[in-house]
């Protein structure tokens, strides 16, 4: 996993616009991916950030990099209280869901629908997609917008921004630690 896939996968998150990230990459050997995912949170951890596996299967891993205050925070909203007890969760912190939200991963093979929770996709948005079963949205483009449309598309917008402006400072020379705001 480098650096450059971070910075591209997660650069709203490293700017701190955005609670979490997910994506997948392949890896040569169990051991090697843990190793870089301790090389990368000693970066990241100090700046409050985490990286961590999801899932481990063959010689793919889905990794999810995340702000734990600020996950706890979004988890605090009411609408998404109520849709991850309604999805099964026990805990009520952010760290605990975190772990439940594992689980499910290595558990089955699908994503949870309650995954936009964790990625910074408003409440009304995920709630729409579990109770619409994926259909008639207003639109979409990082996720299924079925509350509102305009305020989705300004968070799109900016999503790409910071990622175009991160890969970007990337290539001139900066840093995993240099892009990542400490909040």
């Amino acid at each position: 996993m480098s650096d450059e896939l971070l910075v591209r996968q997660c650069a709203p998150t490293l700017a701190g616009v955005k609670t979490g990230s997910m994506f997948s990459c392949r890896f040569e050997s169990v051991g090697e991916l843990y190793s870089e995912i301790r090389r990368v949170n000693r970066i990241l951890v100090p700046k409050g950030l985490c990286l961590l596996p999801l899932r481990v299967s063959g010689k793919r891993a889905l990794i999810y990099m995340y702000r734990p205050a600020e996950l706890s925070r979004d988890l605090r909203d009411e609408t998404a209280e109520s849709l991850l007890k309604n999805a099964g969760y026990r805990g009520h912190t952010g760290i605990s869901c975190v772990a439940e939200l594992a689980q499910r991963f290595r558990s089955c093979g699908d994503f949870p629908h309650e995954v936009g929770l964790f990625l910074s996709y408003p409440p009304g948005d995920v709630k729409g997609f579990i109770e619409n079963d994926r259909g008639s949205c207003k639109c979409s483009g990082m996720w299924k917008v079925f509350t509102d449309e305009e305020r989705a598309e300004r968070m799109f917008a900016k999503f790409r921004e910071y990622t175009e402006v991160c890969c970007v400072l990337w290539r001139s020379g900066f840093s995993l630690e240099q892009l990542a705001v400490a909040k």
